[in-house]
């Protein structure tokens, strides 16, 4: 009986300090995971996001300028002056006339009037004004040139510089124009680029506006994630889609190569 009672005494005793462990052991435990929860939560924000770039698809740094069809001329060259000066009149009479001939009987001398200086001049039409529908014909015809290949030193596309061989850790970057050679005017188009990415990818255009007869569009294209080897190719394609019906269509598309040097 004694026993028993010194046992119950003894865990009564003890029992304020094992509580105050076990809280103590919950509280580091729940600190610990805060702390955890903290430094997965940086870690995500620091790292994940490059992770997801280096899987994600390409990144594609476009730019464009519009040129116009050239300004026709006209030639103007008028007949003469529309001012014509006349020469001193002549008073002189013949002397086979009475001289008590009245004076409005006197017969002048013919005066012949001396033309003025031709002009000319050349006069620029305005090239603003857009061909109306009455004066275009026929069909459309958009055609593809590549003009150089090379890279963007920086993220904008006015950074391009042309070569052969792309420098590591470089954008490739090309430089085509799209030009109509057809009668009549595109209405909205749109166009497409394959390029050499690490994982097979086409980029596809918005709507560009329409162009007339002899308007073109220079763009510059660069993009990362590339491939890197020799001879990698870069596709472009105008009116990829058909929507817009053409003259010819065997010249919408052009392609070229690009080294892309790698580590």
């Amino acid at each position: 009986m004694l026993y028993k009672n010194y046992r119950m005494n003894t865990f009564g005793t003890n029992s304020p300090s094992r509580q105050a462990a076990v809280h103590g052991l919950a509280i580091t435990g729940f600190i610990t995971l805060m702390l955890l929860g903290m430094w997965l939560a940086v870690y995500s924000a620091r790292f994940v996001p490059s992770v997801v770039g280096r899987i994600g698809t390409a990144a594609v740094y476009l730019g464009s300028v519009f040129t116009p069809s050239p300004a026709a001329s006209l030639s103007v060259v008028p007949t003469a002056s529309t001012t014509i000066p006349f020469g001193t009149a002549s008073s002189t009479i013949s002397t086979n006339i009475p001289t008590t001939a009245s004076p409005a009987t006197a017969v002048p001398k013919p005066i012949i009037p001396s033309a003025g200086a031709a002009t000319t001049g050349t006069y620029l039409l305005d090239a603003t004004t857009t061909p109306s529908a009455a004066t275009l014909s026929g069909l459309p015809d958009l055609v593809v040139k590549i003009d150089a290949v090379g890279y963007l030193a920086t993220s904008s596309a006015e950074s391009f510089v042309a070569t052969s061989t792309v420098p590591t850790g470089s954008r490739p970057a090309v430089r085509f124009t799209i030009k109509n050679i057809g009668t009549n005017m595109t209405g909205a188009w749109r166009w497409s680029a394959t390029i050499p990415a690490q994982t097979a990818y086409t980029y596809q255009s918005t709507p560009q506006q329409s162009l007339a007869p002899g308007d073109s569009i220079d763009y510059t294209m660069g993009f990362d994630q590339a491939d890197t080897g020799a001879d990698k190719i870069i596709s472009i394609t105008a009116n990829f889609d058909n929507a817009i019906k053409e003259s010819n269509s065997a010249n919408d598309s052009a392609s070229t190569t690009v080294t892309v040097l790698g580590n």
